[in-house]
């Protein structure tokens, strides 16, 4: 770790910056306190979506085969125009 003062930084802040891109943290103080940190960016990972392989690997450790055990062949059928008024 390099301790630095912000107003020596602002002319070695080429260096202060290769230091940071090689791993080392650099502390900016302001009399004698430390300020801020400098260090490497780390992008954020890539978003994949959803990893289906990875749900299904964990069902199955559960002792779970199916999502769904059963589906009623007219589940996707409309409901009869009475239904909301009175379920049956």
């Amino acid at each position: 770790m390099k301790v630095v003062p912000i107003k020596e930084a602002g002319t070695q802040l080429d260096a202060l910056m290769r230091l940071a891109e090689a791993g080392e943290r650099v502390v900016l103080t302001r009399d004698g306190k430390p300020v801020a940190d400098l260090v490497a960016h780390v992008p954020d990972p890539p978003r994949t979506g959803i990893d289906f392989e990875a749900g299904h690997a964990w069902l199955k450790a559960q002792g779970i085969d199916r999502f769904f055990s059963y589906i009623a062949d007219d589940f996707d059928d409309p409901l009869d125009e009475d239904f909301l008024i009175r379920p049956e």
